[in-house]
């Protein structure tokens, strides 16, 4: 999972992609980068951490020109520790090129092999959005002609991309001296939103971002969700062209999008995050109901922030008392997100305190979006009981997370996840919680496409299910295998 986003405007646009991605922090908190296009020129600063820290005045000043691209991440391919693979990537053939990518490819071993022996292009990293970029440009090189660079060339490159990539990739690129290209995945699974604007002179402004969000709060009209495999260039004049793939597309968006990654206040392919947490409330209420006595709980306590609708709703339908037990450093990053077990474990006590006072006595049920590795439930479990709690029970939005997630989200093997082998009982234990309720995969799928025309989401984590149909047991063997924390 990563943010990203990327500006077409009349005036200087370093400060605007600041902004865009200070919206987008909780999408990773690793690194970040920026890079600005002046005519023919591209300026570049990537920098560890986050954005508020990251970037000084003088790296500002070097961010020239009024069409630019920026991104915040988090590591689910390569190394988050190695300097090389903050994004955005640059190559300089054909015309410059930058790119960032939100997403994972699948076929990465496929495309680095073809890139080295047939295309003759070197790789300086482990990141697949240095091989999304160098498919990209090789596309590109193969397409364009002797004269001005064309939308219909880059088009025609970014259907070459679509035919040779696997995987999930939302993606933005700068074409040195011509402008900003934008494109989604065939699939839809990570997403990506257009935004417009004009300014007092009545010229077109354009953004690109993961999140509706960036869009509501800078003054932009939302005009679309990117269709699956959807591309637009925008040139350096605020000129619009649209493209849509003509090869097999699907619409198939990532429902841990809806159930953690993103911010409530966002809206994807047309559906409220916040109004999908609410409704996972509801569901997941119904089946609190069925498996635990009620009588014997006395408060229902979310796990902030995410899980904050989704307890709120449950709550109200059962006619339970609800109240917030812990307290949040919010200047803790999220320990979902972090890499490495010992480096989560050790953050969430960093990141919650509980209230003594609010736990006492009580038996209490806790509702967390999810359960992933079973650390963070583990060590918020242990504070209640040292709160003074005198029973525990806990409850996940989400139904169990059993399968690794290769689409772009930091959970690639069976070992890590603490459902993939256990039973609810069995989880329970592992965590410590007197009872442990899990939602159903139909009630979550109801939750998110509830009074919409989606009919598929990919859910593989919790059912195996992998929406491109190229993900193989070897594949997830290999990716075990290389693993990098």
């Amino acid at each position: 999972m990563c943010g990203i986003v990327g500006h077409v405007s009349t005036s200087p646009v370093n400060q605007q992609i600041y902004d865009s991605l200070l919206l987008l922090q909780h999408r990773g908190q690793d690194s970040t980068g920026i890079a600005t296009l002046e005519g023919q020129t591209i300026h570049r600063v990537k920098a560890k951490g986050q954005v508020r820290e990251a970037y000084r005045t003088r790296d500002m000043r070097s961010l020239l020109g009024d069409v630019g691209l920026g991104h915040v991440r988090y590591a689910t391919s390569g190394s988050s520790k190695n300097e090389a693979e903050v994004q955005p990537f640059y190559v300089n053939a054909p015309y410059g090129l930058v790119l960032v990518h939100n997403g994972n490819l699948t076929n990465t071993r496929e495309l680095s092999d073809a890139l080295y022996r047939i295309d003759r292009r070197h790789l300086n990293s482990d990141s697949d959005t240095e091989l999304l970029l160098n498919v990209l440009a090789n596309e590109l090189q193969a397409t364009a002609g002797e004269d001005e660079l064309t939308p219909e060339q880059v088009f025609a490159a970014v259907d070459g991309v679509h035919r040779r990539v696997e995987g999930s990739y939302a993606s933005i690129a700068l074409i040195a001296g011509y402008g900003l290209v934008a494109f989604r995945d065939p699939f839809g699974i990570r997403p990506l939103v257009l935004g417009h604007r004009t300014d007092e002179n009545g010229r077109d402004e354009w953004v690109v971002a993961s999140e509706s969000l960036v869009v509501d709060a800078a003054g932009y009209e939302l005009v679309r969700e990117f269709a699956p495999g959807e591309a637009v260039f925008i040139t350096m004049a605020g000129e619009l062209h649209e493209h849509a793939y003509d090869g097999p597309t699907r619409l198939a968006p990532c429902a841990f999008e809806y159930v953690y990654l993103a911010r409530p206040d966002s809206v994807m392919n047309g559906i409220s995050v916040y109004d999908t947490r609410l409704r996972m409330g509801e569901k997941l209420a119904l089946k609190v109901e069925r498996e635990l006595p009620l009588d014997e709980i006395d408060v229902v306590m979310p796990i902030p922030d995410s899980a904050r609708p989704s307890a709120m709703q449950l709550a109200q339908t059962l006619g339970l008392p609800y109240r917030e037990g812990f307290y949040k450093n919010r200047y803790v990053g999220r320990t979902f997100i972090m890499p490495g077990q010992k480096v989560r474990k050790k953050s969430v006590r960093q990141k919650l305190n509980a209230l003594g006072r609010e736990f006492e006595g009580k038996r209490v049920l806790l509702v967390d979006d999810s359960i992933v590795r079973g650390t963070t439930s583990q060590e918020i479990v242990e504070m209640a009981r040292t709160a003074g709690a005198a029973k525990v029970y806990f409850a996940s939005a989400a139904p169990a997370v059993r399968y690794p997630h290769v689409y772009g989200i930091n959970m690639p093997t069976r070992g890590e996840l603490v459902a993939s082998a256990r039973s609810v009982d069995e989880v329970r234990s592992v965590i410590g919680a007197d009872a442990l309720v899990f939602q159903d995969v139909d009630d979550l799928f109801a939750a998110i496409t509830d009074g919409t025309e989606m009919t598929e989401l990919d859910m593989s984590c919790f059912t195996g299910e992998y929406v491109t149909g190229t993900v193989t047991p070897e594949y997830l063997a290999w990716l075990e295998r290389n693993r990098k924390s």
